[in-house]
């Protein structure tokens, strides 16, 4: 994903990869969209104390950083990037990324 991301290829937009922001580590942020992006693998879905952890987490970044969450699985990079693609464009073209 960081491919697609890095020197500003999603409208001449700048993300950082490994972003931390408080007590968290995020996958990817682009702080003039307040967007950040999650990579998550399968135990995130699976694992119900994991599900918990991470809505709490998204949750904490929404409320202390005013920041969206967008989150994908990694079927979703591997199978179908593009939509991916496409749904963060959506996201960065948004004036107010409603999430």
């Amino acid at each position: 994903m960081w491919n697609y991301l890095r020197k500003k290829q999603l409208l001449g937009i700048q993300f950082y990869r490994q972003k931390p922001l408080g007590d968290f580590i995020v996958d990817f942020y682009c702080p003039s969209k307040k967007l950040v992006i999650e990579i998550d693998g399968g135990q995130h879905y699976i694992d119900g104390e994991k599900v918990l952890s991470d809505k709490y987490r998204d949750e904490c970044l929404k409320n202390n950083f005013n920041l969206n969450v967008l989150r994908f699985t990694n079927d979703d990079i591997y199978y179908n990037r593009e939509c991916v693609i496409d749904k963060i464009l959506e996201a960065l073209k948004s004036p107010s990324i409603p999430l």
